[in-house]
C-alpha cells in the first residue's frame, strides 16, 4: 500500500497508508489529516482539498486537467505545484509522494 506524506504549513507530518485505486484526498479524509475539508466530496467542484505536491513527484502526479485548473482558481495562495488532492489517483508508483497543506483552503 503507497505511502503518502501530507505537511501542514506549520510543519507537522502526516503519513498515510493510501489504497491503490483511491484519491489522495480520500486517503486524507480516512485519516482524519488536518487542513483537508473536501466540502464537494471529491467532485472537483470546490477547491478545499488543495495541496502543494512536493516538486520532486510533479512529473509523475501529473498536469490539472482543464476542470480542475477551474477550480483551482478559487484556492488562495496557488503555486505552480497547486494541485486539487481529489484529482490525484493514487498508483503504486506514487509511494512515498510528498504533498503541502495549504494554511487555507478555497
Amino acid at each position: 500500500m503507497p505511502k503518502i506524506t501530507f505537511v501542514s504549513a506549520s510543519g507537522e507530518k502526516h503519513e498515510v497508508d493510501a489504497a491503490t485505486g483511491s484519491t489522495v484526498m480520500e486517503a486524507a479524509i480516512k485519516n482524519m489529516v488536518p487542513g483537508i475539508d473536501a466540502e464537494c466530496g471529491g467532485a472537483c467542484a470546490c477547491a478545499t482539498c488543495h495541496v502543494y505536491v512536493d516538486p520532486a513527484w510533479v512529473e509523475k502526479t501529473g498536469s490539472p486537467e482543464p476542470m480542475e485548473e477551474d477550480m483551482l482558481d478559487f484556492a488562495p495562495d496557488l503555486r505552480e505545484t497547486s494541485r486539487l488532492s481529489c484529482q490525484i489517483r493514487i498508483t503504486d508508483d506514487l509511494d512515498g509522494l510528498v504533498v503541502e497543506v495549504p494554511e487555507n483552503q478555497g
